[in-house]
């Protein structure tokens, strides 16, 4: 009786994780041909920090992309929400005077899709890439029966460095200074919620909408 208890059967299909983690290893390894420690299927990822700081300080962040999974759902497309997980994370970084040094992501899912976590795999890539960080390490979690079909959520978590004299502190604003904004490139990962609200109430068809498609 206990051979025809397997993960299989309980709707896991390991051989499948174990396919996106190889091609994790493969995909990394071309992208950061410079990289001294191979993480990727390790249990805990190794780096070293860099030796020509002074009174260095760890500056770490999670974050999500909130309620915008469901605008890549309908969509159909998941090479750009990547992206944004790793923005959502160094940004965080950023604004403590830090510069972003590794990133990790954690994928659910209900089923594993090869592809679709390819995408989300590019995405997550290209934005540690822009931000100049490396992907050391993940975890990928086939979860039948807590997500429905076709459902998942993507999470990050990113550590920076900052030098102790580079550290932005909340003391140094002072009242009167000068607040300089930087318009946005369009919507990211923050306020979905009320996005999809006002689309829906305003009868808005994302898929539709050539502007609207383009800009995510």
């Amino acid at each position: 009786m206990t051979n025809n208890l397997t993960y299989a059967k309980s709707g896991v299909n390991i051989r499948s994780a174990e396919k996106f983690v190889k091609f994790i290893s493969k995909f990394t390894s071309k992208q950061n041909k410079n990289k001294k420690q191979d993480n990727i299927g390790n249990f805990g990822s190794i780096s070293k920090i860099p030796n020509n700081l002074k009174k260095v300080h760890l500056v770490a962040s999670t974050d999500g992309v909130g309620t915008k999974i469901e605008i890549a759902n309908e969509l159909n497309r998941f090479d750009t929400i990547g992206i944004d997980l790793v923005a959502m994370n160094v940004n965080d970084i950023l604004v403590q005077g830090g510069k972003p040094f590794i990133f990790l992501d954690y994928i659910s899912i209900n089923k594993i899709n090869q592809k679709k976590l390819r995408d989300i795999l590019k995405g997550i890539q290209k934005g540690c890439k822009i931000s100049n960080c490396e992907l050391v390490g993940g975890e990928t979690a086939e979860m039948p029966g807590t997500y429905s079909k076709g459902k998942f959520d993507i999470a990050g978590f990113s550590v920076g460095l900052v030098e102790e004299k580079n550290i932005l502190k909340k003391k140094n604003i002072l009242e009167d200074d000068l607040v300089v904004a930087i318009p946005s490139s369009g919507l990211h990962s923050n306020g979905f919620s009320l996005v999809r609200y006002v689309l829906k109430k305003n009868k808005i068809n994302f898929k539709k909408n050539k502007k609207l498609k383009n800009g995510y």
